[in-house]
Parts: structure tokens; sequence; C-alpha cells
């Protein structure tokens, strides 16, 4: 087995999926995000915006951020973006202004996406970085557990068994 099937884009978004695990069980919205430079996990993250009560706390934001702090630079060029659900246009233009490489996402976002679901901002002409975008890795059990969250938390909230 070569280094690059070992690092394929189903392994690191893999590790972004045990992630919105955990942010499932802090009852969080399951998505979870890992930065990717030369082949190496260097900052991972999921939604904290309950627990912070902080609305920008989307796993794709804590993750830039922490890349950064790893790197000594908010420039992220060399780093790619692995999170479980398409970013929002928040998340997006974190991405941008950090000048990320390259975006993995697994499920599609029919409310929110930025990335061709319910805008396609990513490919703006007037934008002063281009992002090179790849969607639907794992989109089956990314979306499952969003799903189930989703689910679960109506259930409880009407009150059901």
């Amino acid at each position: 087995m070569i280094a690059e099937d070992v690092f394929s884009n189903e392994y690191f978004m893999a590790e972004a999926l045990k992630l919105a695990e955990q942010a499932a069980l802090c009852d969080e919205v399951p998505v979870g995000a890992v930065i990717v430079h030369e082949n190496r996990i260097i900052a991972r993250s999921y939604n904290t915006r309950e627990l912070s009560q902080n609305p920008i706390a989307h796993a794709e934001v804590l993750s830039l951020q922490a890349a950064a702090s790893v790197l000594n630079s908010w420039r992220l060029d060399q780093c790619d973006l692995y999170v479980t659900l398409e970013p929002c246009p928040m998340c997006l233009g974190a991405a941008i202004n950090s000048r990320i490489k390259k975006i993995i996402y697994g499920a599609s976002d029919p409310k929110a996406g930025a990335c061709g679901s319910v805008l396609n901002f990513y490919a703006h002409p007037g934008l002063n970085h281009s992002i090179e975008v790849v969607g639907g890795v794992m989109a089956e059990e990314c979306g499952t557990i969003l799903s189930d969250f989703f689910r679960a938390k109506r259930k409880s909230l009407k009150g059901s068994p």
C-alpha cells in the first residue's frame, strides 16, 4: 500500500466524521472538520456553538484558527479543509480569507451550502482567491449523522418516547 492510498479523501473525511460524532455527544450539531498540511492533520474541531454560545463557533472556523496557530501564519495556502457538511457562507468566507487550497466536504447543505447547494460563492469571479472544491466524499455517512441528530431533536421536542 502506498502513502497515497492511506492518505485519501476518505481517510481524512473519516477523521472529520469522528469529530462530528463527538459533537453529537455534546448535543452540538454534528459537524466535524480537519485541516491537512502535507498529508498530516494539523488541526481538528467540531461545532461548539451551543457550548460556547458563540455564533461563529463552527467546526471550519475553529479548525482554521487552530491551523493558523500551528503554522504561525494566517495563510493556509498549502492546506486542505475536510468538513462533514458543505460550508455555509461564513465558513467559506473564512476559508477564502485564509487562502485554503482545497475544501473537501461530505454532505451537501440544501439550506445554507455556499459551495453549490444554495450559493456558488466559491466560484465568484470577483474573489481574490480561488479554492478547489470537492463535494460528496462519504456523503451518505456524513448526511446520516446529521439526519439522525435532527430526528432525535424533533422527537425530544415533541416529548415522544
